[in-house]
């Protein structure tokens, strides 16, 4: 049985997502909230034990990604000590980061961490629900490998509440006897400047750790902690330190606004209520105002027709996320209602009173309802190669890309899979082996870093560059603000109702599975001709009139427009 069967009638194991257990006991719940384990920095023991303590590793930020990756080196290494920096250990408040992807999951196996969404009311998620013009499709995750007669089943993602996932992964982070924990603030990462007299770093050493809120009277009560081995940046999108690889300006590409609708849970079908993959079909949607709103519960609902796309996905059975983007770099003021006002609007274009009744009823009364509405700015900063020994950069502090897509978690997720093997296998060069053949030649540790740097960027660049790339050029087609990319998104849509490949890959690039750079531009450069024969043929709805003549000029310059939008960001994460 397949996903695209709406003739089936046993569902029900489609929500099971067995996989990747949402439902059940995780082995770390005892560590959620716990503070013994969180020595704050202002206590006398605590810089105490910073000054005497040889540490290997020094891991800046217990996010997502420095929380997991503490976690696996303490595990890979039980007699590695590994010192792990964070200004508040308290649970966090995002409006992004609230959605898994099944590579992203897969991730998390692959360091130990599959029950990590069990106990904090994750949902799994089976696909996406797109939404363009009266008109809708579906985009399922790809399917697993069968072996045998078994049955046939997809991967899933898991969506959750950013700060509960966070702080179970910290539960795993401290349960490690060989972490410590401080909350306070690493104010300065200490190096050498190149001798070619710039001012750009060349190696790091060590990091010099302050209180997490930094007074007149505290500022010059700073420790230096001088690791071993080597530094992990990973204080996340706001990085304090990324200016150090990159110092060049960042524009913001659009702003993603959110908030929270609150409903009764959906049955445990639900999702499946709604066409196949490839098929487009009248849009329709629950009625009732207390009932769960989304048009596909238990999927990504993307819907087209505001100002930007609007994203909805749930937080929990109860709880679901909208994100509705605003396109540009500035936000409306939120003085005198305008931003109100602006995502009043974007809201009833792209969920409709008559298509969506009882999802428009809550949008509008949570939009004037709401205390402030929360914003978050989107940006692209592709990966600059690390050019600084001593110190390795992941996640969002070294590369972040949009949030539409949602994979900035796998590829932070990956980076540590594949830096946790990499350390694993060079650790007796690196000092910090267990089995007791660890060097103590300092200049052995600087060629294992170099290895291990240089064979990192390697292994990571596919992956990242699909995932980062496709964010960005699919928001520049969803948020089109030209005639040529309205085209290029009613190509889009229309390439990803068709089935197969047309749908499948593109839900591969999506999930962070297929992790080909040469199929996402085949695919891309498909919907650019799709677009080209839409245009000559008149059958085109974004882009409508005009002569034969102009239609064939205006067709090739939409190709033009194409390669104008991916081929600069292929260059950016695969220039050196």
């Amino acid at each position: 049985m397949t996903v695209s069967d709406p003739a089936a009638t046993d569902t029900s194991y489609l929500d099971e997502n067995e996989d990747w257990p949402t439902h059940g006991e995780y082995e770390y719940t005892p560590y959620y909230a716990s503070r013994e384990q969180v020595h704050v920095y202002e206590d006398t023991a605590t810089r105490a034990r910073l000054e005497e303590t040889s540490f290997d590793y020094v891991v800046v930020g217990a996010g997502p990604i420095g929380a997991a990756l503490a976690y696996r080196l303490a595990a890979d290494t039980p007699s590695a000590s590994v010192l792990v920096v964070e200004k508040n250990w308290n649970e966090p408040d995002r409006i992004v980061g609230e959605l898994m992807q099944p590579s992203g999951c897969e991730a998390l196996g692959e360091l130990g961490l599959r029950s990590v969404f069990c106990g904090i009311g994750a949902v799994p998620v089976h696909g996406y629900y797109l939404a363009y013009k009266g008109k809708h499709t579906y985009i399922p995750y790809m399917d697993r490998p069968t072996t045998g007669g078994s049955r046939q089943r997809r991967y899933r993602g898991v969506s959750f509440h950013h700060g509960r996932l966070v702080m179970n992964l910290r539960a795993a982070c401290k349960a490690q006897k060989n972490v410590f924990c401080v909350e306070g603030s690493v104010t300065e990462l200490l190096g050498s400047i190149a001798a070619n007299g710039s001012a750009q770093m060349e190696t790091v050493h060590g990091v010099r750790i302050g209180p997490s809120r930094s007074t007149p009277e505290t500022q010059a009560r700073t420790t230096c902690v001088k690791p071993r081995a080597l530094v992990f940046v990973c204080d996340g999108i706001t990085s304090q330190f990324r200016r150090i690889l990159r110092d060049a300006p960042v524009e913001l590409l659009s702003h993603f606004c959110g908030f929270v609708l609150e409903h009764e849970p959906a049955e445990s079908d639900a999702f499946f209520s709604a066409p196949g993959a490839g098929t487009i079909a009248a849009c329709s949607a629950p009625t009732q105002t207390t009932a769960n709103p989304l048009p596909m519960p238990h999927n990504g609902n993307v819907l087209l027709d505001g100002a930007g796309p609007v994203l909805l996905y749930q937080m929990s059975e109860r709880e679901t996320r909208v994100l509705a983007d605003i396109p540009g770099p500035s936000l409306p003021s939120e003085a005198g209602g305008h931003l109100r006002s602006v995502l009043r609007s974007s809201l009833s274009a792209a969920a409709p009173k008559h298509a969506y009744p009882a999802l428009h009823a809550q949008l509008m009364r949570q939009v004037d309802s709401a205390r402030r509405i929360r914003c978050i700015g989107s940006k692209f900063i592709s990966a600059p190669t690390n050019g600084v020994a001593g110190a390795l950069w992941i996640g969002d502090a070294l590369n972040v890309r949009h949030p539409l897509t949602g994979g900035g978690m796998t590829v932070g997720l990956w980076d540590v899979v594949h830096l946790a093997r990499l350390l694993k296998r060079e650790s007796p060069a690196l000092g910090v082996s267990s089995s007791g053949d660890a060097t103590d030649s300092s200049a052995q540790r600087d060629r294992a870093v170099r290895r291990i740097a240089a064979e990192w960027q390697w292994r990571r660049r596919g992956r990242a560059l699909v995932v980062n790339v496709l964010s960005v050029a699919l928001h520049a087609l969803f948020a089109a603000d030209t005639k040529e990319l309205g085209l290029l998104r009613e190509a889009c849509f229309a390439y990803l109702s068709y089935g197969g490949i047309c749908t499948m890959h593109p839900s591969g690039f999506l999930s962070g599975q297929l992790a080909s750079p040469l199929l996402l531009v085949y695919h891309f450069f498909s919907v650019a001709v799709l677009a080209v024969r839409m245009r000559v043929s008149g059958a085109s709805t974004a882009y409508v009139g005009d002569n034969l003549l102009f239609r064939v000029y205006s067709a090739f310059y939409t190709l033009y427009v194409a390669a104008g939008l991916i081929l600069p960001l292929l260059w950016q994460e695969l220039a050196p």
